[in-house]
C-alpha cells in the first residue's frame, strides 16, 4: 500500500498536502512538524514519497535533504516550500529531491509533481536565464548568492529577517561565536558594507 511523509511546521498546509495525496492512492499518510523528526519516520515506515517544506525547525529542509541522501535513504522527494526557486531549486535538485513546487501555485501543481515523480519523472519548475529580463546587477547579485553554501544561505536569511544572533545560534544548534564568524564572513561574499544591507539584498532577490 503507498504511504507517504507530509513535513511542514503549518497544520492547516498539511492537511491540504493530505488531500492532494489521499487523491493519488495514497493510503498511510504520516506528518511531522520538525526537521529532527524526518529520518527516523523515514526508517521507522518508509514511505515512498516525502513532501517536504524547506522552512522547518529544528533542522531546515537543505539538511534534512542533505542527511537523506547521506544515509541513502530509498524515498522520492517533491519539495513543497515558499522558498524561491531561483536560489533553492538547484539546490535541492542536486540533493536529491525530484521535484520541486512553490507554495504560491495552486494545488493543481502540487498534484500534477506528485503524478510525475509516482511515474518515474521528474517536476521542475522552468526558471528564466541570465538574459535580457535580468539587469546586471541582478546577475551579479544571484551569481554571489548562488556561491554561498547551504548553511551561509539560510543564516544570511535569517539575518535579514532581523533575527538576532543569539536566536539564530538556538534555531541553528549553533555557537554564538560561529554565527558571528558566518556574519562576517557573508558581509564579504556579498559585498556589502554592513549587516544593515543583506535585508536590502534579500529583498531585491525575493529572499524575504
Amino acid at each position: 500500500m503507498k504511504s507517504a511523509l507530509v513535513v511542514d511546521d503549518h497544520p492547516v498546509i498539511r492537511s491540504a498536502v493530505k488531500i492532494v495525496l489521499k487523491l493519488e492512492g495514497y493510503k498511510h499518510i504520516y506528518e511531522a512538524s520538525s526537521g529532527n523528526e524526518v529520518l527516523p519516520m523515514i526508517r521507522e515506515h518508509k514511505p515512498e514519497l516525502v513532501v517536504l517544506d524547506l522552512n522547518i525547525p529544528s533542522l531546515d529542509g537543505l539538511d534534512v535533504l542533505a542527511r537523506i541522501k547521506a544515509g541513502e535513504v530509498r524515498c522520492c522527494i517533491v519539495v513543497f516550500t515558499s522558498q524561491e526557486p531561483m536560489f533553492y531549486q538547484d539546490r535541492c535538485m542536486r540533493a536529491g529531491a525530484s521535484a520541486y513546487v512553490a507554495k504560491t501555485n495552486d494545488l493543481q501543481h502540487l498534484h500534477k509533481a506528485v503524478h510525475a515523480v509516482m511515474r518515474g519523472y521528474t517536476y521542475f519548475t522552468q526558471l528564466p536565464s541570465s538574459s535580457v529580463s535580468s539587469s546586471m546587477l541582478q546577475r551579479s547579485e544571484k551569481q554571489m548568492i548562488d556561491n554561498l553554501s547551504d548553511r551561509e544561505l539560510t543564516i544570511f536569511q535569517h539575518l535579514a529577517r532581523g533575527v538576532s544572533n543569539k536566536d539564530i545560534a538556538d534555531t541553528m544548534h549553533l555557537s554564538h561565536k560561529t554565527v558571528s564568524t558566518y556574519k562576517t564572513r557573508l558581509i564579504g561574499k556579498l559585498n556589502v558594507e554592513s549587516s544593515v544591507h543583506l535585508r536590502d539584498l534579500a529583498r531585491r532577490n525575493h529572499l524575504i
